[in-house]
């Protein structure tokens, strides 16, 4: 234990130049996912034929092996850091377009109705009534990707990326606990106080809406 905090003692700088690449990796494939998940979900919401198809490519992109997807991207992009925010994008997607096409899908049909009355147009039945209502549901689906987000940027270094998966590797390759240590710590608090910021932030969207 106090190699590991001489260690980290003795490296902050860098490491923290690390969290710094691993978070931004994370925050643009994250908002990148949210900016077309969303619309995807909403569209599955409309069309159950539409659905079962952006899920059914959604489901495959998840299953296949990160690293795999990684090196495809690659091939077809190069080395760097938009490789790998391709990547953790393309990971994100279907726990953000799920839980959109579950959050709209799951309102009472009786207050859809309820704003089409009032004289309402779709749009703005989507965006002022049945949108903040499914809010706690996308929430879910962004804490569940940056989760993933986060695990799969540590992979970053085979496709010639940075962040805290560079320190991991370094230490497998020399033999290094400490320096793989370094790596997984950080990456490791990174995923849980992700978790538990978004999951209260999650908590906050659903007192909102009482």
């Amino acid at each position: 234990m106090d190699k590991i905090q001489q260690y980290l003692a003795e490296n902050w700088i860098d490491l923290l130049r690390l969290t710094y690449d691993h978070i931004l990796m994370v925050v643009f494939g994250v908002a990148l996912a949210f900016i077309v998940g969303v619309p995807l979900g909403i569209l599955c919401s409309r069309s159950k034929r539409l659905a079962s198809v952006i899920l059914a490519v959604a489901n495959v992109i998840q299953v296949i092996p990160s690293l795999a997807l990684l090196v495809m991207i690659m091939i077809l992009m190069g080395l760097g850091f938009k490789t790998v925010v391709v990547g953790l994008f393309l990971y994100s997607l279907l726990p953000i377009i799920r839980n959109t096409y579950v959050g709209l899908t799951g309102i009472d049909s009786s207050i859809t109705e309820a704003g089409t009355g009032v004289g309402m147009s779709p749009w703005q039945v989507l965006m002022k009534v049945q949108f903040p209502l499914s809010l706690p549901f996308i929430m879910t689906g962004i804490r569940v990707a940056a989760v993933i987000a986060i695990g799969v940027a540590a992979m970053a270094p085979f496709v010639g990326g940075d962040g805290l998966g560079r320190e991991i590797y370094s230490g497998i390759n020399y033999r290094n606990n400490m320096r793989i240590l370094g790596g997984a710590i950080p990456a490791a608090m990174l995923a849980v106080i992700s978790d538990y910021l978004l999951g209260k932030l999650q908590k906050k969207v659903k007192l909102d809406k009482k």
